[in-house]
């Protein structure tokens, strides 16, 4: 989600979650059972969630779940994501041995509460399940740590490239193609600058990890975080190569400066008719598809390659379990039957985001006919998953403010990167 990059650094330590374990598991109304966690004859689960934008589809889940499960009753807890309110919340609760039976948790979380021990071990569950043969490696193994896992993937968004099919038409350019290159994206661009309203640009090249930089540093050999975490590659050659690209475009004035997009993010510009094409997460379709200004005059493509190679990130959501949960047996059920088929089909009709589940993942596009929403998904299985680490929210603050100077010109990228990678080589180090 959008939201992921404004996350609060979480941390969780061991300590904690001994605490946790000797906790009971959800909270519950007078006349629940404290030591079952059963309300009238029912096991009582609380499903913690963030976004009131699924909480419709999350509620057309419970009812399927206990339409066939009579047993159970699930309620929701949701928490706003914003300013980390949710995971400041779900620490507390886990402190206090009342977090919820089963959670969203995003990959960018996942070390940090692993590493607190409050996940439950799912990998017995996941492999009785058909999880394992329908889902893609690459989602499974984004919540396996140490050969355990701890969720079962949800959802998944990647990047695709928007563009407001009215500013083109009014150019006279033709609209950008699935088959484009980076280099065919820069002459689209240049093509427009002078053909566009005053005021408006023909890009977007905002200072953003996971839809714009890391796609081209991943797709040049470029490296952001060594394999056991403990070392940075942003002096490497071909990772600086990834990041100056987009500084190029900034330089051509095919982009408003980092400044600008600073105080009005290359979404609002994008809805407002500001610029002509935008890399887009696809969490930001059901805004883009709501807004009455733009969703008749727009469409989007695949992004487009970088140096021959297919360049695009995948991140997510997983179902966990918590590990202090009192209807721990019930509660790996229902996340085990959150990546049903069933489940994954009901989650994606609602066309908010991209089920996890490989057989269930055409249910967004279809959702969403309007667009070429295969854009998401086409390639979804050769995308880059995001690095991440305990430090990782701490690692990403460090990259915009040593990358910011570069994109405003205050610092040469080379010397941007020397300064960040000795920051954040330390951190990693503590």
């Amino acid at each position: 989600m959008k939201n992921m990059k404004k996350m609060v650094a979480f941390g969780m330590t061991a300590i904690l979650g001994a605490s946790m374990l000797a906790g009971c598991g959800s909270s519950s109304d007078g006349s629940s059972d404290e030591k079952s966690g059963s309300s009238k004859g029912k096991t009582e689960l609380t499903f913690g969630i963030w976004d009131e934008n699924q909480r419709p589809a999350m509620e057309k889940l419970i009812e399927a779940y206990e339409k066939e499960n009579e047993n159970v009753t699930v309620k929701i807890q949701l928490t706003p994501y914003k300013g980390g309110e949710y995971w400041t919340k779900l620490e507390a609760a886990a402190g206090g041995g009342t977090a919820p039976d089963v959670f969203w948790l995003n990959v960018l979380h996942l070390d940090a509460y692993q590493e607190g021990g409050i996940l439950d071990d799912l990998s017995s569950a996941i492999a009785d399940s058909d999880i394992n043969d329908n889902f893609s490696e690459t989602l499974v193994n984004n919540y396996v740590r140490e050969g355990k896992n701890y969720a079962v993937p949800k959802d998944f968004d990647t990047n695709a490239l928007w563009y407001n099919k009215e500013l083109f038409d009014q150019a006279g350019v033709d609209y950008p193609t699935d088959d484009m290159t980076y280099d065919d994206l820069v002459a689209l661009a240049t093509e427009l600058k002078d053909k566009l309203p005053e005021g408006t640009y023909a890009f977007a090249c905002p200072v953003d990890f996971q839809t714009w930089y890391y796609q081209t540093v991943y797709a040049n050999g470029g490296w952001i975080l060594n394999d056991d975490a403990t070392e940075t590659g942003y002096e490497d050659e071909k990772t600086q190569e990834g990041i100056q690209c987009w500084i190029d475009m900034i330089d051509a004035g095919l982009s408003p400066s980092a400044a600008t997009l600073a105080e009005t993010s290359a979404d609002a510009m994008f809805e407002g008719g500001q610029i002509a094409m935008n890399f887009a997460g696809s969490y930001m379709v059901p805004e883009y598809a709501s807004n009455d200004t733009i969703k008749d005059k727009i469409n989007c493509v695949e992004i487009p390659t970088f140096n021959g190679v297919e360049d695009n990130c995948i991140n997510g959501l997983g179902y966990a379990v918590y590990e202090g949960s009192k209807n721990k047996e019930e509660a790996e059920k229902f996340a085990i039957w959150l990546g049903s088929s069933e489940a994954q089909q009901i989650q994606g009709e609602t066309g908010v985001v991209i089920s996890a589940r490989t057989d269930a993942q055409k249910y967004f596009a279809d959702a969403n006919s309007q667009y070429n929403l295969a854009a998401y998904t086409n390639h979804a299985d050769e995308a880059y998953p995001l690095p991440v680490c305990s430090q990782a929210a701490e690692l990403y603050d460090l990259e915009s403010t040593w990358l910011t100077k570069a994109y405003n010109g205050e610092m040469s990228l080379a010397d941007a990167c020397s300064g960040l990678k000795a920051e954040a080589d330390a951190l990693l180090a503590k």
